[in-house]
């Protein structure tokens, strides 16, 4: 099959695992998600946001990959960041105020809670008996109660800083979570790729997942962390470097990833990620720097008398008796995958197919081997957060931190599909969020 038949039938598979995935759930009953993959519900519209999201979407398909091309790499990450931020601002502002600033305050986000939260130690003493639904009468939000207090811990910290509004919190969220491509851009060209990381540049700010990342803490907080951490390692493990530097970058890799376990539970697989970066980059050094950063972490936690271990067990409990209970596995196993596609964009279809094409032929490829070890590492990353049986819907926002390492595989497009791919994604984006209401909007 040669490359342009198995794109083609990439974005095919894509197409039609969406299409299955909306319909199929006309028989399977789940009220906490009234329209499988995603948790919306229909809802056109037009808003303060629609003219600039337009412009922007026109401007990068038709500049975009030019530019990225050809101005210094140090303009092209400042541009990365502001045009992301534009892009997730204005798809957000497409909901007005609703969209910027109400969205944080709702009483399941962390900002109402934070706001509550005056002994942060006592926090964490009592944050695993306060998880389970009938525990206790005052137990945690659901999406407080559905991650370690690394996230709550961030936004009491923000409150004290006086970012403590809807709209000063969701414009920093904004704000951090353009950093995200900029931060895998970093990591492609210390290993060496810089090329693939140009051409991959445009796909990375402009597509669907800035739907979601405008609206939820998985993209203005987690995202970043994951990227930036892994971005550490990377530079830990460039050996062009002298040793102090490597290793004050692999302890720092091990802080930020380590904390990031306490940011969410499925950041263990983030793991995977980290493997791929230190098989892209042919180097184990960063392996112990790493360990005694993440060690650190986790000695401070539990010195505040909060252990992940137990968490997660109790997590599982509220888990299996709470939504996942309306939630069969044999759906969302791959209704999940069309979830993520959705997210990511038809894009990563026929990315994926080209791919898998000549996979070992990539992978000897020198020029291509960076963003296809990271872009494998981010699907299996997917994979197995998938097969665990513990991400059952919503995950268009949930792997909101897995999409761009995914994407890196943009740079395996041919030179001539690449402008209408990059179209492709910023239309998707539209339709989204000009057609549906997310559900956690409500």
């Amino acid at each position: 099959m040669t490359i342009r038949w198995s794109g083609l039938a990439g974005l095919v598979v894509v197409v039609l695992l969406v299409a299955a995935a909306a319909v199929v759930p006309v028989y399977v009953v789940d009220p906490h998600i009234p329209s499988p993959p995603l948790h919306n519900h229909w809802g056109p519209r037009a808003g303060p946001g629609t003219v600039p999201a337009v412009v922007i979407a026109l401007l990068v398909v038709w500049w975009g990959r030019r530019i990225a091309q050809h101005i210094p790499w140090g303009w092209l990450l400042a541009s990365a960041w502001v045009v992301g931020a534009a892009w997730i601002a204005s798809l957000t502002a497409v909901d007005g105020m609703v969209g910027l600033a109400e969205q944080v305050t709702r009483p399941i986000q962390y900002l109402p809670t934070a706001l509550r939260t005056d002994d942060v130690p006592g926090m964490l003493r009592e944050f695993v008996s306060r998880i389970p639904y009938s525990a206790r009468p005052d137990n945690w939000p659901i999406h407080v109660a559905g991650h370690p207090p690394g996230v709550l811990l961030v936004f009491i910290g923000l409150a004290r800083l006086g970012i403590d509004t809807g709209l000063s919190v969701s414009l920093l969220l904004i704000a951090l979570g353009a950093t995200t491509p900029v931060a895998v851009l970093v990591t492609a060209r210390v290993l060496g790729a810089e090329a693939a990381a140009r051409s991959a540049a445009p796909f990375l700010v402009l597509g669907p997942s800035a739907v979601f990342a405008g609206i939820s803490g998985d993209g203005g907080l987690l995202a970043p962390a994951v990227a930036w951490g892994l971005a550490c390692l990377a530079a830990s493990a460039a050996r062009s470097r002298p040793w102090p530097r490597r290793l004050f970058w692999g302890v720092l890799a091990g802080l930020v990833l380590g904390y990031c376990l306490y940011l969410s539970y499925g950041f263990v697989l983030v793991g995977v990620l980290a493997i791929a970066v230190l098989v892209a980059a042919r180097s184990a050094y960063p392996l112990l720097p790493a360990l005694v950063g993440a060690a650190a972490v986790t000695a401070v936690f539990w010195s505040l008398d909060y252990w992940w271990w137990d968490s997660f067990q109790v997590l599982r409990e509220r888990y299996a008796e709470g939504v996942a209970r309306n939630r069969p596995y044999g759906y969302w196993v791959w209704g999940n995958l069309a979830a993520f596609a959705v997210s990511a964009g038809p894009v990563i279809g026929p990315a994926t197919a080209v791919l898998l094409r000549r996979p070992r032929a990539w992978l000897r490829d020198h020029a291509h081997r960076v963003p296809v070890a990271l872009g494998v590492g981010g699907w299996l990353t997917v994979l197995a957060a998938d097969l665990s049986g513990m991400s059952k819907g919503e995950v268009e926002r949930i792997w909101l931190p897995f999409v761009p390492w995914v994407l890196l595989l943009t740079g395996l497009l041919p030179e001539r599909w690449r402008s209408p791919a990059l179209g492709l994604q910023a239309a998707a984006a539209l339709v989204v969020q000009h057609l549906l209401v997310q559900g956690w909007m409500d």
